[in-house]
């Protein structure tokens, strides 16, 4: 198993040489691969670029681009110009975001987001192998049949004859397809207990690819914070307004994929009244109803051999990277964090 880390967004001021400072200790301590998010703030693509100028050895990913914001082909060349740069180290995730976004921002309606990601990869991997692309689906047609346009070829070379496609998933479909058309997951809200039957969704889809196909090669990236600490409470604290935010606001009432997670994960109880207070607008409320063993069941909370014992269970479970966050006030502070994980993968004795 290895270690990736998650920097998220730019926010402003000079947080990204806070990031930066964070993925170059990542570097030194071998963490594989470190992901970048985007929203309706910072996009991804600027970001990694920028971090990829500065590092030489660590992976960079998309985590990820999103489907509704760019085409098809918009998507290959910026996946084929950042492995170029960074001299084959881009990783390409993938996903449909959720209608707010897509509707709201992006003014894409969110209809059929299995069908839009099947056809939508299709074409970007297509493009990558550099063939002249042709395609006819429900939601791409290129070239358009009534135009002047005409079918083209990528006029750039990326480094690798194929850039690695990772789906961010969430219900068991998508799982299904991200196992069937792509070459990792990047999961969230991971819980080592729950990762066996989200990975028995993503072993149909690897079957409905190639009979007798297993996980062999498919990258399981868990989406982990991480804050060490003998007090448990205290350290699952700052962790309580992601969570929150997930669970309780992050879609509407009807339509949160994360809030259906939490449910099949075991906690309907809880995550009704989660996201009750969330969108009322009582967010504190909302933080301090997430259960403190959800909380520990999709993080790393404690000292060096409890974060040892944690990541064990990850890679027994079926991931084969962890992906940390790191939650903590300064800098400084999520550097040491980092050190303290990377040690506690040399003690388990389960690092790649």
């Amino acid at each position: 198993m290895r270690l990736g880390l998650n920097i998220g967004f730019v926010l402003g001021g000079d947080d990204h040489l806070d990031h930066l400072r964070l993925v170059k200790e990542a570097e030194r301590l071998g963490f594989s691969v470190t992901w970048a998010a985007e929203a309706y703030g910072s996009d991804a693509a600027t970001l990694l670029t920028w971090i990829a100028a500065q590092t030489s050895t660590i992976d960079v990913g998309a985590a990820v681009f999103q489907i509704p914001a760019r085409t098809p082909a918009m998507t290959a060349m910026t996946a084929a110009t950042l492995d170029t740069l960074s001299g084959g180290r881009f990783r390409l995730g993938l996903g449909v975001s959720g209608p707010q976004v897509s509707e709201g921002w992006h003014g894409v309606r969110f209809d059929r987001p299995l069908e839009r990601t099947r056809e939508y990869v299709a074409i970007v991997n297509a493009a990558l192998r550099r063939e002249t692309v042709s395609y006819q689906g429900k939601h791409f047609t290129l070239p358009l049949p009534d135009g002047p346009g005409k079918a083209l070829k990528l006029s750039i070379r990326p480094v690798r004859d194929h850039v690695p496609v990772y789906l961010a998933a969430v219900g068991p479909k998508n799982l299904e397809l991200a196992g069937e058309i792509a070459d990792g997951w990047l999961g969230i809200l991971n819980d080592p207990a729950y990762l066996g039957e989200q990975l028995n969704h993503i072993r149909t889809g690897r079957q409905t690819r190639q009979p007798g196909l297993g996980l062999d090669g498919f990258d399981t990236v868990a989406s982990v914070p991480v804050v060490t600490g003998d007090d448990l409470a205290a350290a699952a604290d700052p962790i309580r307004g992601y969570a929150a935010l997930y669970v309780g606001g992050m879609g509407s009432r009807e339509k949160n994929f994360y809030n259906a997670l939490a449910v099949r994960m075991g906690y309907a109880e809880q995550a009704k009244e989660i996201q009750d207070l969330f969108l009322a607008k009582k967010h504190r409320e909302a933080m301090a109803a997430v259960p403190h063993g959800f909380i520990d069941a999709i993080s790393l909370l404690g000292d060096k051999q409890r974060i040892a014992d944690k990541l064990t269970a990850y890679a027994e479970a079926g991931a084969t990277t962890v992906a940390l966050t790191p939650f903590a006030a300064t800098v400084d502070e999520r550097i040491a964090t980092l050190r303290t994980a990377a040690e506690a993968l040399e003690l388990a004795g389960i690092g790649d």
